[in-house]
């Protein structure tokens, strides 16, 4: 048997629509599992992320949600625990950033950030992993971030947000471990995404980043794809609570 393989298994991802969490969704469908996509501004069909699925010859459905919104994060929920197929893994992907110096961070800034990058990670997976924890089986993989161990530089919301994923992990774990549900995360390093645009385009943070990273680049979304893959599957049984960097070597330089 291969370890690896997600045959017949339903995943859902979060912040689906791209950079990170489509490349997530289309390794999980590669290795065999049908996939339910969701963000904010996912189109209905048509996807780029829809026909990476299709392509790897898996079922594919949107569904968009605004992860700022409380009701609609709860009618999510309530909807992925109430389905008659189970979902077997939960990728918490989707995810916000604001910079603005912590002297000056406004409140607003900093009330969607914990909303979407921390309440509504914790109030989506309290609904589809109790159903789990009932089954007796299930994955739960959030993403952290270099942030879940380090301050970062005008980004006081994020930072927060992702120490508490890292918390949040480990709790989840250790209370779920034992009714078969892995609860993991995984920390991507300096990414080439939309959130580290600013900077990729600072031409001295940009310097400054590369020449810590020991690989000499920024990664790429499916840089993220293996460590998903590996934690979604039956290779990773034994895996709990435990945050992956897939960062090029960052955090041991």
């Amino acid at each position: 048997m291969n370890a690896f393989d997600l045959s017949g298994r339903l995943a859902v991802v979060t912040g689906a629509r791209r950079g990170i969490g489509r490349a997530v969704a289309r390794a999980l469908a590669e290795a065999g599992a049908d996939v339910i996509g969701v963000s904010a501004g996912l189109e209905e069909s048509g996807s780029d992320v829809a026909k990476d699925v299709a392509a790897a010859g898996r079922s594919f459905e949107a569904i968009r949600t605004d992860f700022g919104d409380p009701e609609a994060v709860r009618a999510l929920g309530e909807d992925l625990a109430g389905r008659e197929r189970p979902v077997d893994i939960l990728v918490n992907n989707a995810g916000t950033i604001r910079r603005a110096p912590a002297a000056g961070h406004p409140d607003t800034d900093w009330d969607l950030v914990l909303q979407v990058n921390l309440s509504a990670q914790f109030k989506l997976t309290r609904a589809v992993g109790a159903a789990m924890v009932a089954r007796g089986r299930g994955k739960i993989i959030f993403t952290a971030s270099l942030l879940s161990f380090q301050g970062g530089i005008n980004v006081p919301g994020y930072t927060a947000t992702k120490h508490g994923i890292s918390g949040l992990t480990k709790a989840l774990a250790n209370e779920w471990a034992p009714h078969g549900v892995n609860v993991n995360a995984i920390a991507p390093g300096y990414i080439a995404t939309d959130n580290t645009a600013a900077l990729r385009t600072d031409q001295a943070r940009n310097a400054a980043i590369l020449d810590r990273i020991p690989a000499g680049r920024w990664g790429e979304a499916d840089d993220l794809a293996g460590a998903a893959v590996f934690l979604a599957s039956d290779a990773a049984a034994y895996v709990h609570g435990t945050i992956l960097p897939v960062d090029g070597g960052w955090l041991g330089r």
